[in-house]
């Protein structure tokens, strides 16, 4: 893949920037205000994992410690400054939460880093099973089942700006994500960066030219733990709540989930991945209650078909785009988007109605889907899922091989005019 040139790398970050300042301005409502600000906290926190995952090889289970963490010490922190006992503005906060989750990183990845591969990852199950049951032993500092709670309306007003309305706090996480995706972009292009690619790769190799494994693999971890930390304080400033949920096992997971379904093999991947796994987890929830099991079969799907993620899909596309064959696809891939879409409405019709029949079936048999009236006691309602299913997997049977083939058939043709160029 040819190489980003300046102007486009202007272009890229100059997007990124205008869609972090006008989001709002067109997503006005209050509900989708505080989406925004979840999938903010999130893109820092799939960033901060894909420098251990991504970048390092490092698979960890217990990303949410240092999250975590931070946001116990940034809210406790919050806490101090109501109490007059700290002079630090809602602004820093953040920072404190980065620190702590340095200092956590620092005292844990120490133990953590020794050992890599699989060693690692159960380390890694281990130390967020320990902080977890920590969490609800020591009430004093982690608040117990109930958690901490603050109020981010402390302090003398900066600039006219409390953190009292949500836009104003969506600002403020905005910029501390601006701020960090430029300073985690920067050491992707560091000597430690490029190092800890080495170690993923090949750490004997990287060994020998006079690098220590062990050593690369505990600086990243502090530095990854760092911006998790910024994460969970951002977190905690967003909700004025933590919780023994912050630390547990089952966020380490969601975070494994979001970066791959975004793709660990390039930068912007856990941004793509964090955006589309908060809109299913907190939107598709409003919905459904079958939401964890489209998360599921999404991410299933997602690892069978496309296993470098949604950024490795598009960057496939773009690879088509630059060299003017994407025209070519057009065929095979609308027929498999007809069959996709055929799969998805009937397979999402026939969930509905079976949870409805299971879960709720005290309320009566019928079921309103989109303003679609099915009744679960109705064999024809069962047939409006069960036919475009079916003709959904007809088609992507018969779809499926031609799209593989043209797909080979314009790689090769790529492969041949490159090698033909002087």
């Amino acid at each position: 893949m040819a190489a980003v040139s300046y102007r486009q790398r202007c272009l890229i970050w100059g997007g990124y920037i205008a869609l972090l300042v006008f989001a709002p301005l067109v997503f006005t409502q209050s509900a989708a205000l505080s989406l925004l600000c979840q999938m903010g906290t999130f893109i820092i926190f799939a960033l901060s994992y894909n420098m251990l995952l991504g970048q390092g090889g490092m698979l960890s289970f217990g990303h949410a410690v240092y999250s975590g963490l931070g946001a116990f010490c940034a809210i406790h922190a919050i806490n101090l400054v109501a109490a007059g006992n700290l002079h630090i503005p809602i602004t820093l906060i953040p920072l404190v939460g980065g620190v702590a989750g340095l200092f956590f990183g620092a005292l844990f990845g120490y133990v953590t880093t020794r050992k890599s591969g699989t060693t690692f990852a159960m380390i890694t199950l281990g130390i967020v099973e320990l902080v977890f049951a920590c969490s609800l032993m020591f009430p004093e500092f982690f608040g117990g089942e109930g958690g901490i709670f603050t109020d981010r309306v402390v302090g003398e007003a900066f600039f006219g700006i409390t953190y009292g309305p949500q836009i104003e706090v969506y600002y403020l996480i905005a910029a501390w994500l601006l701020l960090s995706t430029i300073a985690m972009y920067a050491f992707t292009q560091t000597p430690l960066g490029r190092i800890i690619n080495a170690v993923r790769d090949n750490p004997e190799r990287a060994e020998f030219i006079g690098y220590d494994p062990q050593w690369v693999r505990y600086l990243t971890l502090m530095l990854s733990a760092f911006f998790a930390g910024i994460s969970g304080a951002l977190t905690a400033i967003n909700f004025e709540i933590v919780s023994a949920e912050n630390v547990s096992a089952l966020r380490s997971g969601m975070i494994l989930l979001f970066t791959f379904i975004g793709g660990t093999g390039f930068f912007f991947g856990p941004i793509i991945g964090a955006i589309v796994g908060v809109f299913l987890t907190v939107v598709l929830s409003n919905f459904t209650n079958a939401w964890q099991l489209y998360l599921g079969v999404f991410f299933v799907l997602l690892v069978m078909l496309a296993p470098g993620g949604i950024a490795g899909l598009l960057m496939q596309f773009v690879y088509l785009l630059r060299h003017r064959k994407l025209a070519y696809m057009a065929r095979p891939l609308l027929l498999t988007c007809v069959a996709v879409a055929l799969m998805l409405v009937g397979f999402v019709v026939l969930v509905e109605m079976l949870y409805h029949l299971s879960l709720n079936a005290r309320h009566g048999t019928t079921l309103i889907l989109s303003g679609w009236t099915l009744d679960t006691a109705q064999p024809l309602s069962w047939l409006t899922g069960l036919l475009p299913l079916a003709l959904g997997i007809l088609l992507w049977w018969r779809a499926r091989p031609r799209l593989q083939q043209t797909w080979t058939a314009v790689n090769l043709d790529i492969e041949n005019t490159l090698q033909v160029r002087p």
